[in-house]
């Protein structure tokens, strides 16, 4: 299993929508913005593009922009010239000229400062960049992907995301649903997950009980696919090759009391004998989804498993506003 193989595992609509998106962007050099949670493959998604793009035998180079110091943002970026600065004892390349032919991946691009957000609108419009301490720009060829878990629209209404420079990341916009949006995709990640540490390890991989496999089913997972991958490589190291019951597993995750078992329709849903209002129960279901997406009807289509055309298309139907 490889990073790349990882981050397309799954079944889930919701999941699957994305995966062919990216596949359609992936050959073009189109700017795509990923969203999504902490933890659902943000960075899986952006190596999956660049090794389906024009680009994947030039490098990719990833940086996390949290973690970049704001006082050495713009040197780490575009690098600088000896003397440039107070310790700049010699020329060092940026990480954009790093990414020349390639592409940058841009991670926690919200946590950038306002200053370096300008910096980087130059580069998107033009694909030109200044080494700090030299007076003129110099041309690179990348291809941009950025990504976040912040609702950047709501950070440039408060002031802390630059407009231009939002409208010019989100050209192509994708969004990674959490693993409690896809939930039918646990026990494949889970088999997928508890071979490969079980190979890596030289163990015998664990084996789920029904009944853990329904609690694990009704817990939240607010760490998302990063956190059911620990949670696989615990179990596999901890009870290899042994059943596991709802029992042995983390105290958190007994906490949610199991109501519904997602292994089949006939669970999630029982005719009555006077039967249903079909189209009374369509209305219902695109009203609980809309409520619980906030109005976001992209994600309320992916919650119902429509595409964005035929969840727009039950809008017109049912005269709700679109």
């Amino acid at each position: 299993m490889n990073a790349v193989a990882d981050s397309m595992l799954g079944r889930a609509p919701e999941f699957r929508s994305v995966v062919r998106a990216a596949a359609l962007v992936a050959p073009t050099d189109a700017t795509v913005l990923i969203n999504g949670e902490s933890g659902t493959g943000k960075e899986l998604l952006a190596h999956y593009i660049h090794h389906n793009s024009r680009r994947q035998q030039a490098p990719l180079v990833t940086i996390n922009c949290a973690a970049l110091p704001e006082s050495l943002a713009e040197s780490e970026l575009f690098g600088h010239q000896k003397g440039a600065f107070t310790g700049a004892m010699q020329q060092q390349p940026g990480r954009v000229q790093a990414a020349h032919g390639g592409t940058l991946f841009l991670d926690e691009i919200a946590e950038i400062s306002l200053n370096v957000q300008a910096k980087l609108l130059r580069l998107l419009e033009s694909g030109e960049c200044q080494t700090v301490g030299q007076p003129h720009t110099s041309k690179v060829d990348l291809r941009i992907i950025a990504a976040t878990n912040k609702n950047l629209l709501e950070w440039v209404r408060a002031g802390r995301f630059r407009e231009d420079l939002y409208f010019r990341l989100n050209v192509v916009p994708l969004e990674l649903p959490a693993l409690r949006q896809r939930r039918e995709d646990l026990p494949l990640l889970m088999e997928a997950f508890a071979n490969h540490f079980a190979r890596h390890n030289a163990l015998q991989p664990p084996r789920y009980a029904a009944c853990a496999l329904q609690q694990l089913q009704s817990y939240a997972w607010p760490g998302n696919v990063r956190e059911l991958r620990n949670f696989c490589e615990r179990m596999a190291i901890l009870h290899a090759g042994q059943t596991l019951y709802a029992a042995n597993l983390p105290w958190e995750m007994r906490q949610t009391t199991p109501t519904v078992q997602y292994t089949s329709w006939q669970q999630l849903f029982s005719l009555p004998v006077e039967g249903v209002d079909f189209e009374q129960l369509e209305r219902h279901l695109i009203d609980q989804a809309l409520e619980r997406c906030g109005g976001n009807k992209s994600r309320a289509a992916r919650l119902l498993g429509f595409s964005r055309d035929t969840f727009l298309y039950r809008l017109k139907k049912f005269s709700i506003p679109v």
